[in-house]
């Protein structure tokens, strides 16, 4: 069985470890030329049930934790005068909640426990041809091809594999601007003490300034606005959206270390399913698009650790344990897409502020 993994992602990662674990021959196809092509943003929580269960199937929990930070979970919440409205701190050293690890230090952990001729550098797929006895014709930019039994699309929002399955339409839901701070401690110890080792939410009406701390010393700051709060051309209109909040918030934007960079941030429509055709489906992203909240990366990964479960089981007819996975990966996501949609619109309504600390005190252990 010789498996293509669309994808180089965290979801696309794991899949490939899980199934090299068990024998089973996959290949990652990454557009990206190399690991270091780019930034590969913020630290992210890995939840228990899904994030870190993943990498237990792995054989990764040593190195996870050997990497992960436990008091990055801490939570603080602050309205535009800077008043604080929430703080919620983890229990010191314990994995049992939601530790923070950097994606690119969980990326390359990932990486490192793969072969090396396990990830394809720069093959960025254009299309995927159903061949006429079964598997796909892969076509890559540039004109390198490759063939498989069996495809998996963990190729994020705007997945190519997707459109063998699926013709569902994303919806842009809001815009984020983001810019980071280097080496804060130094630079910027007021700043630094404010956000703390964890994640720091300024909550005003309809837009959210927050901050996150990096395993490296550096501040990942965030500006959520709404869908219309398109026109984000320099720190200066951001600041200009920030108008009257409190000078040392809004010293988070003034400290970039460049420019913000917008971004649209686009979902799925909830619920969406396909009917499973043999040798290929979806994971993360490509599968179900969700806002932001805290479930995207947590979600792929799972999904990984399943449809890896359900191929080892049964190697004769992958066909049944990809129609295995996704009734059971459908039922899955469907409530955490709900819960995601009703998160993140709560986090940018007029009463954000009230909304989030009712919705936090009733879950005091599980920041989203």
């Amino acid at each position: 069985m010789r498996v293509a993994i669309a994808g180089g992602g965290l979801g696309g990662l794991t899949l490939a470890r899980i199934l090299h674990r068990h024998g089973i021959d996959a290949v990652v196809y990454e557009r990206e030329a190399s690991r270091f092509a780019r930034s590969q943003g913020g630290s992210l929580d890995l939840h228990p049930e899904s994030g870190q269960h993943a990498l237990a199937e792995a054989g990764l929990t040593g190195q996870f934790r050997a990497e992960a930070r436990p008091e990055g979970e801490e939570l603080r919440i602050l309205d535009p005068a800077g008043r604080t409205l929430l703080h919620h701190k983890p229990q010191p050293g314990s994995f049992s909640g939601r530790p923070e690890i950097d994606r690119s230090t969980l990326r390359d952990l990932l990486l490192d426990s793969l072969p090396d001729d396990a990830v394809a550098w720069g093959h960025r797929l254009v299309a995927a041809t159903p061949g006429p006895d079964g598997g796909f014709s892969l076509e890559f930019h540039g004109g390198h091809r490759a063939d498989c039994e069996i495809l998996i699309g963990a190729d994020g929002a705007r997945s190519t594999v997707r459109s063998l399955l699926t013709d569902a339409e994303l919806t842009y839901v809001a815009t984020l601007a983001e810019l980071s701070i280097s080496d804060v401690d130094r630079r910027h110890p007021d700043l630094a003490e404010l956000v703390g080792p964890g994640n720091l939410w300024c909550v005003g009406v309809s837009q959210i300034l927050a901050a996150q701390r990096g395993g490296d010393g550096s501040l990942r700051v965030a500006a959520s606005l709404r869908a219309d709060d398109r026109h984000i051309e320099s720190k200066r209109a951001l600041l200009d959206m920030f108008d009257g909040w409190d000078a040392s918030l809004t010293a988070l934007i003034e400290a970039g270390d460049s420019a913000a960079t917008p971004r649209r941030i686009e979902t799925m429509p909830i619920g969406t399913r396909w009917a499973s055709q043999p040798g290929v489906t979806l994971i993360g992203d490509a599968a179900h698009l969700m806002p932001p909240v805290g479930e995207g990366a947590n979600q792929a990964m799972l999904d990984a650790a399943e449809v890896a479960r359900e191929l080892v089981a049964n190697p004769t007819d992958p066909h049944s344990a990809i129609r295995a996975y996704e009734q059971e990966m459908f039922t899955r996501t469907r409530p955490i897409a709900e819960m995601s949609a009703r998160v993140h619109a709560m986090m940018l309504s007029p009463t954000a502020a009230e909304d989030l600390i009712r919705f936090f005190t009733a879950r005091p252990a599980e920041p989203a």
